[in-house]
Formats: C-alpha cells, structure tokens, sequence
C-alpha cells in the first residue's frame, strides 16, 4: 500500500489501483497508518519542519473521487504524465524502503578521492570508413547527412539509399547516454554502456534492420505506413524482434544472462532460436541465454523505461542488481565487503541527476549500510 500511495501522489496510480487505495483507506486502522506514512515521508526528507497530517489524509480521501475521472492514460505518448510524475516524485526525494525499516545509522562515510561524476549525453560515433567521432555535449557535429547537438544526433531523410547501403555505429561508454534519429524517422533513446549499428539510410520498400549489438535501447519506430509496408527489425545475436507496433524497450547487456524486452505500444514478435512470442502492451518477455527458453509477463512498464525520462526505479530489487545499474550511469566499480548486503532490497526511486554521494547517502540512512569511496570504486560494508 506504500507503493500505491506514492502512486497517487505522484500521479502514477492506474483506476484499478485507485480503486484499491480507497477501498483500503475505509479502515480506521489504515488511515492511521495512512497519516503516519505521510509523517514518515516529511520527517525523513526534511521538506517542513512540520506537516499537517490530516489535511495530507483528506486531500487524498477527497480527491480519489474527482481524480478517477482524471487518471492519465497509463502510457501516454512521450509519457507526458509519467515526466509530471517524474519531477514530483523526486522533488520530495521520495521515500526510501530496506526491507521495510528504517534504521538511522551515525557513523561518518569515508571518501578518500571521489572522482565520481553525473552521466551525462555522450557516445561515440563510428562512420562507415573505420572514424570515431566523440559526441559530446556542448559540442556539434556537422557531416553531409548528420548532425548532432551534442544531446543527440539527426539523419537525413532526403538522402536516396545508396545501392551499397553503408553502416554507422553508435557506443555509449559506461556513464552515458544519447539519442539518435534514423533516417525514417525512428527514435532510439540509448542507456549507458550500449552499442547499436544501423545503416545510414534505408532501402526504400525493403525491411529496415538495425543490430542492437549490446545494452539497453528505447525504441519509437516510425510506421511501415510510411515506407511502403517496410518491416522493421531489431537483431541482436540472441534474438529478433519483429516491430508490428511502435514503441518498446529491448535490455542485453554483456553481463547479464537475460535478454528483456518491453512492449510499451503496439505490438512486437519475438523469435529466438525458432521460438516465437507475440507482446501486447504492458507485457515483458524474458529470453534466457543458458538455455533459450522464452516467458512472458505482465509487469509495471514504467519501472523497466524510466531511465529514458531521468529515473531509476526499482522494486524489490536485490542492493546488488541496483549497483550494476548505477555502476554504468555513474561509471564506477562496486566492492561488498559484506556479501550479505548483496541481496538487501530496495523500493523506491532515484534521480539520475543525484550525485553519487546523495544515493549512497540515502543508502546508507535506511539500512544501516556504511561506504567508502575511493577514486571511482565504492566500497559497500
């Protein structure tokens, strides 16, 4: 129920959802915990010094009436809601869970030589003749059929496909992430750590194939409408994603053993190894890599895409999946002294514009978790 009421707060809560939330706050009982949640909220942020708990109850009690009527579709295009919700939940710093509890800890964290810096927009461009262009933001690029702001880069949709269709590479380093627009129009939003090849244009009428060769992609594919029925196909050396809708998310980093795919819009056909799987909206499909077997789930799509709008989200994820993620953003290297930490969970979200000091500050206050940075290695004890 914590996690619905940082639903409803942050504008994120489905009808269904909200629904449950009511129905659970006709108990006494539960609208006590209820306004001590909120208390809890306050406290721990230090937004106020005090709050008024019970017009924090009523605003909520009042309003779930009028807002069932006003609930944002739950993926609207661009995710225009979830940015709203985004910047509100993260302007109260949100709350934090370990399990759970709340366990203050008083001991001073450790810092040596923190060389540890923000992500930020950048990547590598690789042209067809072997040259490596750095994108970086601030900086322009201009060539005869792209250009970059530094932020992302645009292809040329006037050129004709040459009869040789010639192939760029794009690799977003450990602590990147950049945004790319292909010649027809497709929108690919890159996380840290990953690496895509595409041709500089397409061949018209003919099926549109890029590779995503490693890491986390976003995907806005422009319609076949638009290009004569032209399929479009997203490779990896695992697997092939056949996009009969537009919008999906596609994760295969190198040190996983799985390969995700989430089918935000539309409607997407997996196939691996012979085997084929056909998402709607709101479903994952999960491709083993040690024995090729394929499932699929419902799931919470906004937790597997928030990267692309600023937010990691996690829920129940084990403290060691979550450094993996934040060792990529922040490119950093992650020690457990204490391997029992490796599995304490985590619900919650964090910015990715916090510095690192911050999350490992908040880290730290919730469960008891003492660190050490040095250079660009966090020690976890």
């Amino acid at each position: 129920m914590k996690n619905l009421i940082l639903k409803y707060l942050t504008n994120s809560i489905s009808e269904i959802e909200l629904t449950k939330l009511r129905e659970w706050l006709r108990s006494l009982k539960n609208q006590e915990k209820f306004r001590a949640y909120i208390q809890d909220d306050f406290n721990l942020n230090n937004l106020y010094n005090t709050i008024d708990v019970d017009t924090a109850f009523n605003k909520v009690w009042n309003s779930t009436e009028k807002k069932r009527n006003k609930v944002l579709p739950l993926f609207k295009r661009r995710f225009i809601g979830y940015g709203v919700a985004a910047s509100v939940v993260f302007l109260l710093s949100l709350v934090y869970f370990f399990n759970g509890e709340k366990i203050p800890q008083y001991n001073t964290p450790v810092t040596l030589n923190n060389n540890i810096e923000i992500g930020t927009d950048k990547a590598i461009l690789t042209l067809e003749d072997g040259t490596n262009v750095p994108l970086e933001k601030g900086e322009s690029y201009i060539a005869n059929n792209v250009s970059s702001n530094g932020e992302g880069i645009v292809y040329s949709t006037t050129n004709a496909a040459k009869k040789e269709i010639a192939f760029n590479y794009l690799t977003i380093p450990r602590g990147g992430q950049y945004h790319v627009i292909l010649s027809d129009g497709t929108q690919v939003w890159l996380n840290s750590d990953s690496q895509i090849k595409y041709p500089v244009s397409f061949v018209e009428g003919k099926t549109r194939s890029i590779e995503l060769i490693y890491g986390e992609a976003y995907f806005d594919v422009s319609s076949s409408s638009q290009h004569k029925g032209a399929d479009f196909k997203v490779l990896n050396s695992n697997q092939e994603v056949r996009v009969i809708g537009t919008e999906f998310n596609i994760k295969a980093y190198k040190d996983e053993n799985t390969i995700k795919t989430t089918l935000v819009e539309g409607k997407v056909e997996i196939n691996c190894k012979g085997i084929n799987k056909i998402l709607t909206p709101n479903q994952q499909s999960s491709v083993n890599l040690e024995n090729n077997k394929i499932t699929v789930s419902l799931i919470d799509v906004y937790k597997e895409i928030s990267w692309k709008d600023g937010v990691f989200s996690f829920e129940n994820m084990p403290l060691k999946d979550i450094m993996k993620v934040l060792s990529r953003w922040y490119d950093i290297e992650v020690v457990f002294k204490n391997k029992n930490l490796e599995n304490v969970t985590f619900n919650g979200g964090l910015k990715k514009k916090q510095s690192i000091v911050d999350i490992l500050s908040i880290i730290k206050n919730m469960n008891n978790i003492d660190y050490e940075i040095n250079n660009k290695t966090v020690v976890l004890r």
